[in-house]
């Protein structure tokens, strides 16, 4: 079977920089609902269609279709002593309120001084080319609940 609108596809991939540096490779496969659901990035899933199961694709992406361009007004400077005092760390996330949004983010902590501590909203890729490598491992027709629901379910997809 090929990729195809409403078929649940699993893939093995890796994510690298341009440089080569390995930066993300999946254990298991991972799997998603193919046709314009938001599974996966919309440039791999164009390059996906109508690939056959062991088929390959390689897929440059440029920021705005990875995790977007780095953002400096998501770059804040908190008072110290609004986090707890022995508990955090550099490097450590944390979900929060963005500014004049009902939404929640997560938050990065990226330094840390004696009364001040930087947090940086923006995906930790945000800003970066990158090169997205992957293998069709299996292809299968998703079932009317995957369809209604917006995404795969059962081995390697989303479980309810």
């Amino acid at each position: 079977m090929q990729v195809s609108k409403n078929s649940v596809v699993s893939i093995s991939f890796e994510l690298s920089d341009t440089a080569g540096k390995l930066l993300e490779k999946s254990e298991q496969p991972i799997s998603y609902l193919h046709g314009g659901y938001d599974g996966i990035f919309p440039t791999v899933e164009e390059a996906l269609e109508g690939v056959a199961e062991g088929g390959s694709v390689a897929v440059t992406l440029d920021p705005e279709n990875a995790f977007g361009e780095f953002d400096e007004e998501l770059v804040r400077v908190e008072p110290r002593d609004v986090f707890p005092t022995d508990e955090i760390e550099v490097g450590m996330q944390f979900q929060a309120g963005a500014e004049g949004s009902d939404e929640d983010m997560i938050f990065t902590i990226t330094d840390i001084t004696a009364d001040k501590v930087v947090i940086d909203g923006n995906h930790p890729l945000a800003g970066q080319t990158l090169l997205f490598k992957c293998t069709v491992e299996s292809v299968r027709p998703a079932s009317a609940e995957e369809i209604a629901h917006g995404h795969a379910h059962g081995e390697h997809g989303h479980h309810h």
